[in-house]
Parts: C-alpha cells; structure tokens; sequence
C-alpha cells in the first residue's frame, strides 16, 4: 500500500468515527471546564495569603455574579461591567479616590483568577476575558513627606490622647523609625525582635523579609512592652493591647481616626500610617541617596534603569542612616563621622 493509500485510509476511518484532523491537533483535554463557583476554591487554596487577603471579596464577588457559568463563557465585557459595579459601591473612605482602586483591584484579581485557570489547563494562554479589559490608569498618590512640626503634632495627639497612649506612641515610632508598611508591624513576632542588636525582621508583601536596624532605644521599649503584654513565645504577635491580644489593624484605623479629630489637617487630607514610610525615605533619599533609601524600604523589584541592578546597599549603611536621622548610635552604623545629625524622628531614649 502507497503512502497516498494509507493516508486516504487512515481519513476515511476517522471519518467514520466522527474525528477531523483539527481535533487531533487540538489540546486534549480530560475534565468539563468548570463554572466559576465551583473553581473558586481551587483559586483560593492555591493563592497565598497576600493575594487571598487583597483579591478574596473580588473573587467572592465574581463568584455571586458569574456563579452558574463556565470559565469559557465569561466575555470582556462582562468583566467591565463588574468594574464598573465594583467602583460605583466601593465604600467611601477618607481617603478614597471615587472607587478607582475598588475598579483597579477588581481587574487584578480577575486577571489573577484566569491566570490560575490557564495554568490548569481550562483556558488557552489568549483567552482570558481579564486581560482584554484596560486596568484604570493610576493616578499619581497625594502622599508626601510630612514636615517636622507636623510630625511632632501628630506625635504629641497620639501621647496624649485615647485609652492606650503608650502603644500608639510606640507604633508611631517604630513606623517612623523603619518605615515599615502596616502589615510588616502587625506580623512582628517575639522572635523578630533582636533587641541587643538593634534589629526587627520585618516580612512584608512579596513574602519579602529582611532584617531592618531601630535605634537601641527603640528596641528596649518593644522588649519591655512584649514582657508587660505577655509575649512569651517565640511565635508570640510582638505588639500587643493592654489585655495581651496581638494587634489588629483595626488599632490603625482609630489612632488615625482620634488624631484627625484632634488636628482637621490631618482628616482633610487622608494622612495614615503610610505617610510616615514616605517622611522617612524621603530624608533618607535626600541624605544617602537612592541606593540606601532603596535598601531602607526593603525595595528588591528590578524594574526601572539599567543601573539599579548596581545601585545596592546594605544594613549597615541603613543603621547609618537610621543614626543619622534619630542621632542615636547603633551598633551597625558607620563611624560618627559618617553621620549627619538628627533628623525626623527626633526620638529619645
């Protein structure tokens, strides 16, 4: 039998069985696709808990619209009109921008969910309805670095006002110090704190971690408030309420809440606990420049000029730094001539 004849053959038999050569080329494929509620949880347990805490309601949300339908018959636009849904009822906040971000993260966390459904198999790498639907341009943030007098205002409020002058105090100062994100302080733990040393091992977004120099005094302080508060084990949540809970982000919110209260500048233009990482980079920045303001925030993303793959720098010129700016000495920084003088902290003891 000629080559011809056996390919004639072997086409009229899958004729015969109902196959065309485009099915054979075609991924096979070994399960139904499945509906969007019932693959939610196989997304939820796959995503880590940055991602499960900043997209969960979105997912949630896309799970009570498109529920009862397949992963394949979600379209663009029925991505945008969750959007728009998303941002019409975002809950208005002090410092909300008319539901931009609620419409932000809700692309996000679409693109994430069919992501992990072309991972799996149940989407090919151009089909998800997601990645067809623009993400609103961001606009520039109205944080800045707050001056010294407002710094020491917002200070003076917080010890001196609410039910627990001496944590707030403290939370200010360790931000300011670090300048650290909310969720790098919330995950502090007893064994995170090196109090001879000088340093707390900060694991913030990005499952980043790195050890960040606090001034000797500082440290004492969070000693003394983790054995008053009863942290006893090494895993124990390092900052504490008075009854010995670990801290919630809910604490955050009412010291902002008391301070605008107290100083309407403050509630008018949306100041939080972020505006002091801006306060303390931006001093870094001026002083020591980018390479060690990059290093102080604990920035590690490659993105930008060529040349910050060499503009590197380590924690002992973040512990100079660190002296420099609350003029205290530090076991890690550089000779005293290397240091400037005080700077925004302006902390004691």
């Amino acid at each position: 039998m000629t080559d011809q004849e056996k390919v004639a053959a072997a086409l009229a038999a899958l004729k015969e069985l109902g196959v065309t050569v485009a099915d054979l080329a075609a991924e096979p494929t070994s399960r139904a696709v499945p509906t969007v509620a019932e693959y939610l949880p196989q997304v939820l347990a796959a995503a880590g808990p940055g991602a499960r805490r900043t997209y969960g309601s979105y997912w949630a949300k896309m799970a009570a619209v498109w529920g009862d339908r397949r992963l394949t018959e979600i379209l663009a636009s029925d991505v945008e009109a969750l959007q728009r849904e998303a941002r019409a009822t975002a809950r208005v906040r002090r410092n909300g921008r008319g539901g931009r971000h609620a419409g932000e993260h809700l692309i996000a966390a679409a693109r994430a969910f069919f992501l992990r459904a072309i991972a799996d198999g149940y989407l090919a790498r151009d089909e998800s309805p997601a990645h067809r639907v623009a993400k609103p341009r961001r606009l520039p943030s109205p944080r800045r670095a707050l001056t010294a007098e407002e710094l020491e205002q917002i200070n003076l409020v917080a010890r001196t006002s609410g039910n627990d002058v001496v944590l707030d105090a403290l939370l200010l100062r360790l931000h300011t110090e670090t300048g650290c994100r909310r969720g790098g302080a919330l995950r502090l733990r007893l064994m995170d704190l090196d109090s001879r040393g000088g340093l707390v091992r900060l694991r913030e977004k990005g499952e980043t971690e790195r050890w960040q120099p606090i001034s000797l005094g500082l440290a004492t302080r969070l000693a003394e408030h983790a054995q008053v508060r009863c942290a006893v084990l090494p895993s124990d949540s390092l900052l504490r309420y008075r009854d010995g809970s670990p801290l919630t982000s809910r604490r955050y919110d009412n010291l902002w809440h008391r301070i605008g209260e107290e100083l309407p500048w403050v509630a008018a233009q949306g100041i939080s606990t972020h505006w002091l990482r801006h306060t303390t980079l931006t001093w870094v920045e001026r002083h020591f420049g980018y390479g060690v303001a990059r290093a102080y925030a604990g920035h590690t993303d490659s993105h930008g000029a060529a040349t910050t793959t060499y503009i590197k720098a380590d924690v002992q010129d973040v512990a100079t730094a660190l002296a420099a700016m609350t003029g205290q000495p530090h076991p890690l920084a550089g000779a005293p001539s290397d240091l400037l003088g005080s700077g925004v902290s302006g902390s004691k003891g």
